[in-house]
């Protein structure tokens, strides 16, 4: 794996996301009221809207366009909604964020 440091795990909201940009698109990074963390893709399948700014809510996400929710693990969509978000390993070393880059760039390429 390819760990990129990112930032302190305080330096994301609980409940709330933080983005990371790349060359071929953004990475919304949860984190949960558990201070657990999660990275996907930035774009819901459905409208395009920004995930980073949806509510997040246990283990999941709903976009703040059209309330879709997606599973922050799987990256499925839940309930009768139909996609599928990129998900990307991530891991909390000494209260610091890890994002491993391997394939990032392959993923939201596909998108």
């Amino acid at each position: 794996m390819n760990w990129i440091d990112i930032c302190d795990i305080t330096d994301i909201p609980l409940r709330g996301a933080r983005i990371v940009k790349s060359s071929m698109g953004c990475v919304a990074v949860f984190r949960t009221t558990e201070d657990e963390v999660f990275a996907t893709s930035d774009r819901c399948p459905h409208k395009g809207g920004p995930l980073s700014e949806g509510i997040v809510h246990g283990k999941s996400v709903t976009c703040p366009l059209h309330n879709w929710v997606f599973d922050l693990e799987t990256g499925a969509a839940q309930g009768a909604d139909e996609g599928q978000i990129a998900t990307f390993a991530t891991q909390v070393v000494d209260g610091r964020v890890l994002l491993d880059a391997t394939n990032i760039m392959t993923a939201l390429a596909a998108e």
